[in-house]
């Protein structure tokens, strides 16, 4: 009988893979949208990020642009089933769903499919004053002592927006963690957490930590694509810059100003004209632009940020 060591670690590596498609945000996921894409870490990767690319290479049929990492996670699922610790070292990668013959690949979906109450693209989602507050109220009320229930109450509302706080969408991973802790959502049942009437809210689990997992990359990027012009990774070679704005507002979960993201993007001098003008659809074609790539040189060489604030 062969007994595992209490010391060694067992990594694997966990993929937050996102695209825009049709302007929605998609996640790569596995096991029927359950899983993040993952595997083992062996000594043999050249490093962690060679690794990644090469996977996801394989597996998209598209170069994977933008990469960072994200966190690593203790796995406690993991970590009983295999009696040893488990960790999983997670990144954010930026790629396209479909590749270079048009090709969608399997296994993409929309990442409100996990978290409904992230999409305020139309304003505050009815989920929320329905289901969710209602629940948090009660949970905020169920503390054992006054300063439990002042604080709980707190979170709630800078978490929500409530109260003089406003809606922040990079809070992704405290307001599931939230949740999580209220018994709300699927997770929490497998640590024996329910919530006073045992509801679990819309969004789908996932398997081990991986919605913790998605969200961190959804926060991640949400705050990246506010100084960075990452989402230009996301875009096809040529684009309207209504695709562009859609793309934002997909990612960020938020609407934009149309007029102040237009002359944002100028006064910034992100894109060029091809010449060319979409076809096909209704109304007045639009001009197509490109990503002038020489910007992301030098804006890094001079340190100059590339806000795309919300009008």
């Amino acid at each position: 009988m062969t007994h595992k060591d209490p010391h060694s670690v067992q990594a694997d590596l966990v993929a937050v893979l996102v695209a825009v498609t049709a302007g929605q945000p998609r996640v790569l996921t596995t096991q029927d949208g359950i899983t993040l894409p993952a595997g083992p870490f062996t000594a043999g990767h050249r490093s962690l990020q060679a690794s990644l690319r090469e996977w996801v290479e394989s597996q998209t049929h598209h170069p994977l642009g933008y990469v960072e990492q994200l966190y690593t996670f203790p796995d406690r699922d993991r970590s009983e089933a295999l009696g040893t610790r488990a960790i999983s070292i997670s990144y954010l990668g930026l790629t396209r769903e479909v590749d270079d013959s048009g090709r969608a690949q399997p296994g993409w979906h929309d990442w409100y499919r996990y978290f409904p109450w992230e999409d305020w693209r139309s304003g505050e989602p009815a989920l929320v004053a329905k289901v969710i507050l209602p629940r948090l109220r009660e949970w905020s009320r169920g503390a054992a002592d006054a300063a439990s229930k002042k604080l709980r109450a707190q979170r709630v509302a800078v978490m929500f927006g409530l109260d003089d706080n406003a809606w922040n969408e990079e809070l992704v991973l405290q307001r599931y963690e939230l949740l999580f802790e209220a018994g709300l959502v699927e997770e929490s049942r497998r640590y024996g957490i329910h919530s006073s009437r045992d509801v679990l809210l819309p969004g789908e689990g996932m398997g081990h930590d991986h919605r913790r997992i998605l969200a961190t990359g959804i926060a991640r990027l949400r705050a990246k694509i506010k100084y960075r012009p990452v989402v230009f990774e996301l875009m096809p070679p040529e684009f309207s810059l209504l695709q562009l704005q859609q793309a934002v507002e997909a990612l960020a979960g938020r609407d934009l100003h149309k007029q102040n993201f237009r002359r944002q993007i100028e006064q910034q001098a992100l894109v060029e004209e091809t010449g060319q003008m979409a076809l096909g659809g209704s109304g007045r074609p639009a001009k197509l632009f490109r990503f002038r790539r020489n910007v992301i040189l030098e804006r890094a060489m001079s340190g100059n940020k590339l806000p795309l604030a919300r009008g």
